[in-house]
């Protein structure tokens, strides 16, 4: 078997481009696995298919603005990070972008020079670690700087602002660190997690405790 079998063709005007205005009304394909059929519904009817029995495990990561655009310095040729994972105060480990033009010892500056940083290390998979130089709270710059890590199907060129950043959180998003979004999660809504919870779905979080019952305090 090779990973090639998997291909397929999925025309461009079957992507979405944006959210629905209700996250639930997205929809949702059924297999039953003891008859062998699948069925078409929507997401709103998931509680409808679950009962007191079942267990559902849910990513509760919150997702960053993990994109920077920034410019080498003194050339000012533009340099666009993705962070992947801090490994020490203010340092971390990224993709950039063109990669090879970004060498050891060079500075990156984001924001007209609001933010400076510099690369200490190169990895031979290609990461890059990037060394931020601010006494500020490094993760509030990046909020107000960075942009949300849409995925490559999303023609988007990271310069037009996101129309919501929220949309693209889950509802019951609690702990920051994911760099892009546990999209299965996106069709929830707190009724959906109230509806589940009255007809006793126990509901885990991947992200805390293993077997902890998530209370909607916990889940929003």
């Amino acid at each position: 078997m090779h990973i090639s079998d998997f291909n397929y063709e999925l025309p461009d005007d079957l992507i979405a481009q944006h959210p629905l205005p209700q996250r639930d009304a997205s929809r949702m394909l059924i297999l039953d696995r003891a008859k062998q059929s699948w069925r078409d519904s929507y997401f709103r009817d998931l509680p409808d298919e679950l009962s007191a029995e079942d267990v559902l495990v849910i990513n509760n990561t919150r997702v960053f603005p993990a994109r920077l655009r920034g410019n080498r310095v003194p050339s000012g040729g533009a340099i666009e990070l993705l962070l992947a994972r801090e490994i020490a105060p203010n340092t971390w480990e990224a993709l950039a972008r063109p990669a090879r033009r970004l060498r050891v010892g060079e500075t990156i500056e984001f924001d007209r020079g609001a933010l400076q940083a510099q690369v200490i290390d190169s990895h031979p998979s290609g990461m890059r670690v990037i060394k931020f130089i601010t006494d500020k709270d490094l993760n509030d710059i990046i909020d107000r700087i960075g942009s949300p890590p849409l995925p490559p199907y999303i023609k988007n060129d990271g310069r037009k602002p996101f129309e919501d950043k929220s949309r693209y959180q889950t509802v019951y998003a609690a702990h920051r660190g994911a760099i892009a979004a546990p999209t299965a999660g996106l069709h929830f809504t707190p009724s959906i997690l109230d509806t589940l919870d009255s007809r006793g779905v126990r509901m885990c979080a991947s992200a805390t405790l293993p077997n902890t019952r998530l209370g909607l305090n916990d889940s929003r």
